[in-house]
Formats: structure tokens, C-alpha cells, sequence
């Protein structure tokens, strides 16, 4: 598994996830839950981590699954698991 988890496809989508919940992390903890009509600068910038994800993993799952099925079905879990821990504070804040 290691050796598909250092593929650029398996990785980066792992890393924006977290880059995505580090930032709103440090962004709640410097200035709290804000609630406007805008959404701001900070939602815009965890869109664009979250949803760039997609073309990626889309080329992942293209690529990997039909050469190694079981690998990459586990690496599409951890990505899966990733995005879901990246979304826990803003369902849960409801931002």
C-alpha cells in the first residue's frame, strides 16, 4: 500500500483535506464562529481545497483501481475518511 500511497494521486488529496481543516481550525480559533450573508474568504478557500479534490481522485480511481483493485479501493477510503474528518467542524459549528 505504501507504494500506491506515494503516488501524487493517493497523497494530495489526503494533504488538501488536511490543509482544509487546519485552516479552518486556525481560521475558528483566531476569529471565532462568524456568521454573515457573505460567506467570506475562509469558506471560499475550504471550497476550493475540498472541491479541487475531485478531478484528482477521479484520475486516481481511473487509473489505480482496474490495475490494483483492492490497493486502491483502500487508498479511496482514507481519501473518503479525510474529507469527512475536513467537513466534522463545519457541519457540526453549522458555518
Amino acid at each position: 500500500m505504501k507504494s500506491l500511497l506515494s503516488k501524487t494521486s493517493a497523497w494530495l488529496p489526503i494533504a488538501m483535506s488536511a490543509t482544509a481543516l487546519i485552516f479552518t481550525l486556525v481560521w475558528l480559533a483566531i476569529f471565532g464562529i462568524v456568521r454573515s450573508e457573505d460567506e467570506g474568504m475562509a469558506a471560499h478557500i475550504f471550497q476550493l481545497l475540498m472541491g479541487g479534490q475531485l478531478p484528482i481522485i477521479l484520475f486516481f480511481a481511473i487509473k489505480w483501481l482496474p490495475q490494483k483493485p483492492k490497493l486502491a479501493l483502500l487508498v479511496l477510503v482514507l481519501q473518503f475518511i479525510a474529507g469527512l474528518i475536513a467537513f466534522a467542524p463545519v457541519y457540526f459549528l453549522e458555518l
